[in-house]
């Protein structure tokens, strides 16, 4: 069944933020000598796709839950001050002109495992906010992606939704969800037997 719609991951498939927020995760942890960690954007690869509480249980397991959760939480706080401030490109290739092109003929949405407010800022700093009809992430409802995306399909009734991501969590969410995958290829992780594969964002427009 063509897909009459389309549901997008950020990161690893969107753009690569990994850099500017391992800058500004070590910000924070680097006042923090009872945490002897360091992040790089090839750590944070591994990371992205993951929800908040488990990154935070990866990385700081040496601390206790009422103090880990709020370091991550702090973490995101500064990630936000420091994407909002930067003036780098780090949208894949084609991801705007591909997005603005959907647009126009199929209604695209966006589910992300990430915090509040991360999804807003993505859209501010493109500007693609007027492409995207609805979005959602754990931050806001508490769920994983799986039922997010669900949710997202079925509050905009939507009949034959694909999910565009780049990890097998991402695979394993649209199992869970009931819709088919469409793997990145490009982006972070990897992934068996996908539904669709893309090599390049603009491949997209010829794929749908």
């Amino acid at each position: 069944m063509k897909p009459d719609s389309i549901i997008l991951d950020i990161d690893g498939t969107l753009w690569n933020s990994t850099g500017i927020v391992a800058d500004a995760w070590n910000d924070v942890v680097d006042s923090r000598p009872d945490v002897p960690v360091h992040f790089t954007p090839k750590q944070l690869t591994q990371l992205f796709g993951k929800t908040l509480p488990h990154i935070a249980d990866l990385c700081f397991p040496f601390l206790e839950p009422e103090q880990r959760y709020p370091l991550i939480e702090a973490c995101c706080e500064r990630e936000h001050e420091f994407l909002r401030k930067s003036r780098q490109n780090i949208l894949y290739p084609g991801v705007e002109e591909t997005i603005r092109a959907l647009s126009k003929t199929m209604p695209l949405f966006i589910v992300s495992n990430c915090q509040s407010g991360y999804i807003e800022l993505f859209l501010e700093k493109t500007g693609l906010g007027p492409c995207i009809q609805d979005f959602e992430c754990p931050g806001n409802t508490g769920l994983e992606k799986g039922p997010n995306i669900r949710l997202v399909a079925d509050r905009n009734h939507l009949e034959h939704p694909v999910y565009v991501g780049d990890t097998a969590g991402d695979q394993q969410a649209c199992a869970a969800a009931g819709i088919p995958f469409c793997y990145a290829s490009y982006g972070f992780g990897q992934a068996e037997n996908p539904d669709y594969t893309i090599r390049q964002f603009s491949d997209l427009l010829t794929v749908f």
